[in-house]
């Protein structure tokens, strides 16, 4: 759990009712990330975050750059046989509007079912259909180098935003775009 700029691991969660798991994945997985999302836009309540094994999803290095600091974010990707770690946030209503916000729903990422690959708890519940955000448009689509993405687990970001390759025509994801409110 996350609160008052700390991470706490709880051997009780708080009262989950209302809450709707959200794969994060690159720096939304980071606790950093959490305090930044506090101070600039106001993100209420503790943040509740899981342990996750992903199989047949990676985060990978978007096309584009991040205009605030031109870095490479990462991106969601079918990549079948893959197995990473990552994080699920259990997040309220209210939390969820925050990351729309940040994520850029509808322009640079769409919150959506992700149908593709497994998400497995660390107590072995699975969450099918879990959501997630995936690329909306081609600069948060997947960089192709040498015709593969490449994955946030292999290339850090650091020399990431050195890599140039082509975009890649699709995520390769099997989705459901939900509708925003």
């Amino acid at each position: 759990m996350h609160i008052d700029g700390a991470g706490y691991e709880v051997p009780d969660p708080p009262d989950l009712e209302g809450r709707l798991p959200v794969l994060a994945y690159g720096s939304n997985a980071c606790p950093s990330k959490i305090t930044w999302l506090r101070r600039a836009l106001g993100l209420p309540g503790a943040v509740t975050v899981l342990q996750a094994k992903c199989t047949g999803l990676a985060a990978v290095w978007a096309a584009g750059r991040r205009v605030v600091d031109d870095q490479r974010p990462a991106t969601l990707a079918a990549m079948p046989g893959v197995v990473e770690e990552h994080a699920v946030w259990l997040a309220t209503p209210e939390q969820l509007r925050v990351l729309d916000v940040c994520e850029g729903r509808g322009n640079r990422y769409h919150l959506a079912r992700v149908h593709t690959g497994e998400v497995t708890l660390a107590n072995g519940a699975s969450l099918p259909d879990v959501l997630a955000y995936v690329a909306a448009s081609p600069i948060r689509l997947p960089l192709l180098v040498g015709g593969s993405p490449i994955r946030t687990a292999e290339v850090p970001q650091a020399q990431a935003g050195a890599m140039t390759g082509e975009t890649a025509e699709s995520h390769g994801l099997e989705i459901t775009v939900i509708d925003s409110d």
